[in-house]
């Protein structure tokens, strides 16, 4: 590292803002490239050039400005950041990585094809292909090869009324199909790189989930040591088939048969993550910073014995006001960490509130309570 550097970021959200206030202490510049004027990663401190994700012009910038660019979105142009990199720029994840995994089919392919446990899955060009699919393996989820997160882009489909529904929702969308997975339990893990290619794991999490959006993370994962090497087995087996530096975040189902299956790969930093930034010695987004930079990675491990994350969604659409946050930071070793959005949007994020405690039960509890207690 030299000082003075300056990194990039393609999208400047709520994970812009906290890798923003995780690289300025260790010297970095920030600049990010973001369609919304005062974003939250320029709250935050960095500079801002106000365009789409995809507008090359002001990608061509952030490649002559930064000395690393990276990615906080992965539905962004893999196309003209493998540009910036045949110019010299140095881009993490690797371009053909985001390409490779925001194409979720693709995804599914690649790790199917390199051993690594995923549901069965097919593509499904073509209405009637996802009709007989439906007759012959039963309910099925559909869901749109790129652009989808949050729930947005996936439908459950029982029958041939569901399945119509689906197609006019998607209007046109690239699709595949999954087999529903019979999951007893969602896990996930946050996956340092550094440009070795040496890797790092974070503690195996479970996630809440509902609407296919995160509600909770619970860390460590309740799980038995047998699940949990299994666990630490598979986020391994995909490390190995990543390329280019960067934290990259791995969902997972445990089956009711107790196998374990890779649901997503996130190449970026991740809502399951969140918790590091009050439970670990380095948090998920100092360690993207050092990862992509070159520096050594930090330690993964937790300072205490459990830690809960909930996310704060908006509850309606209107203005952002916050209202209650005397009462959240009144409850024991309680952090709130909010995005600076507005508008308030019906499950948009806004922010999120990590508890540390001594049981996973505590913490839980804890969370709950605070979130309770706060209104935006």
């Amino acid at each position: 590292m030299s000082e003075g550097e300056t990194i990039g970021i393609v999208g400047g959200g709520q994970l812009g803002r906290m890798l923003t206030l995780a690289a300025v202490p260790l010297g970095f510049s920030v600049v990010v490239v973001d369609p919304e004027d005062g974003c939250p990663a320029q709250q935050a401190g960095a500079e801002q050039i106000v365009a789409g994700l995809r507008d090359p012009a002001a990608l061509a910038e952030l490649g002559r400005r930064a000395d690393h660019v990276t990615i906080e979105i992965e539905h962004v142009d893999a196309a003209a950041l493998a540009g910036l990199a045949d110019g010299g720029t140095v881009v993490n994840p690797f371009p053909s990585t985001i390409a490779l995994l925001q194409d979720k089919l693709h995804q599914k392919r690649h790790l199917q094809d390199n051993g690594i446990a995923v549901a069965p899955f097919w593509d499904v060009p073509a209405i009637d292909d996802a009709r007989a699919l439906l007759a012959s393996q039963g309910p099925l989820i559909v869901k749109t090869r790129r652009g989808g997160f949050d729930g947005r882009g996936n439908a459950v489909v029982h029958d041939d009324a569901d399945l119509d529904v689906a197609w006019a929702r998607f209007d046109g969308a690239d699709l595949y199909a999954e087999a529903l997975v019979d999951f007893t339990m969602e896990l996930a893990v946050m996956v340092a790189i550094d440009r070795n290619g040496d890797h790092e794991l974070y503690p195996v999490v479970q996630t809440i989930n509902e609407r296919s959006i995160c509600l909770e993370v619970h860390a460590p994962a309740p799980i038995d040591e047998e699940t949990e090497r299994r666990a630490v087995d598979l986020a391994r087996a995909v490390a190995g088939h990543l390329e280019g530096a960067g934290v990259y975040g791995i969902e997972m189902f445990v089956t009711r048969g107790g196998d374990v299956l890779i649901n997503e790969i996130a190449p970026r930093v991740h809502n399951s993550g969140h918790y590091t930034m009050d439970a670990c010695v380095t948090s998920q987004f100092e360690q993207h910073i050092r990862a992509i930079t070159g520096l050594p990675l930090g330690s993964t491990a937790m300072h205490g014995p459990a830690a809960a994350m909930i996310n704060i969604l908006g509850e309606r659409d209107g203005p952002t006001k916050v209202r209650g946050l005397d009462e959240v930071l009144s409850h024991p070793r309680t952090k709130v960490h909010l995005y600076g959005k507005s508008p308030t949007k019906i499950d948009r994020k806004m922010g999120h509130i990590n508890v540390t405690a001594d049981s996973f039960t505590e913490a839980a509890e804890v969370a709950r309570a605070a979130r309770r207690g706060l209104e935006l």
